[in-house]
């Protein structure tokens, strides 16, 4: 069975279960079958899971801001542009991070800057919006997390483990690569923690850099354009509430 065979397949075992999926390109339905290593049956369990987990969580096709307002008055999370193979870069402060009080809007928080991010990637932002949640096709993001000045009131490994599974259960293949940076020794027993609950996929897209050759690799793949001052780019960080996303008929 080649690829094509398996996305009609997925298709229509997707249907039977009374989800349509005419608004969604093979690119959209080949990462769910790459996600569920072509398996075809756990492709289409997990797309499904997918659409209802949507219209539960995004009934409206995106999370207004007004339900994440205190997470987003941390200003912590950055949309930085796009990394020099297209991939949309998401920068994520940790000493501005605290242990979230309201479990559900920190959920929120999580699926508005992740659908933001992929909603900033170029054949999006031409064709759709995706931030509604209608996505067709393999648009990927770049997550960087900044370890510098974290003290013990920023570490929340559920806020963590949250995100990561977020990614792994509704957001497949999406990541493209998550850089890890300054990361101190006493935070190191908490990643260990943290990576138990990551899928091998994912555990492999993590990158922790402890060096300058790798602090280099970093800038050389994201593109000194956005990545900032700081971290040996060029580009001033941008609160993901300040970046304006074309607004384009579907």
């Amino acid at each position: 069975m080649d690829n094509t065979q398996r996305i009609e397949q997925l298709r229509r075992l997707v249907e039977k279960n009374g989800i349509s999926t005419e608004k969604y390109g093979d690119p959209m339905m080949m990462r769910f079958l790459i996600a569920r290593s072509m398996d075809v049956d756990k492709a289409a369990k997990m797309f499904v899971q997918w659409q209802k987990w949507r219209d539960t969580m995004v009934p409206n096709g995106q999370i207004d801001e007004s339900e994440i307002e205190d997470e987003l008055g941390t200003r912590k999370m950055f949309l930085q542009g796009l990394s020099k193979n297209g991939h949309a870069v998401l920068f994520l402060k940790g000493s501005k991070h605290f242990p979230a009080k309201d479990q559900v809007q920190f959920k929120k928080y999580v699926v508005y800057s992740l659908d933001k991010t992929i909603s900033r990637c170029p054949s999006i932002c031409t064709n759709f919006i995706a931030f509604k949640g209608r996505e067709i096709g393999n648009e990927k993001l770049i997550g960087i997390l900044d370890l510098q000045q974290i003290s013990y009131k920023n570490i929340d490994p559920r806020g963590l483990i949250t995100g990561f599974q977020l990614l792994q259960a509704y957001y497949p293949e999406r990541l493209a690569k998550c850089y890890i940076l300054n990361m101190p020794r006493f935070f190191v027993s908490v990643w260990r923690m943290v990576s138990r609950f990551l899928e091998k996929a994912t555990l492999e897209k993590v990158v922790i850099v402890t060096n300058e050759e790798e602090r280099r690799g970093v800038v050389e793949e994201v593109g000194e354009d956005v990545l900032p001052v700081e971290f040996g780019g060029k580009a001033k960080l941008i609160a993901i509430q300040d970046v304006v996303l074309p607004q384009l008929a579907a």
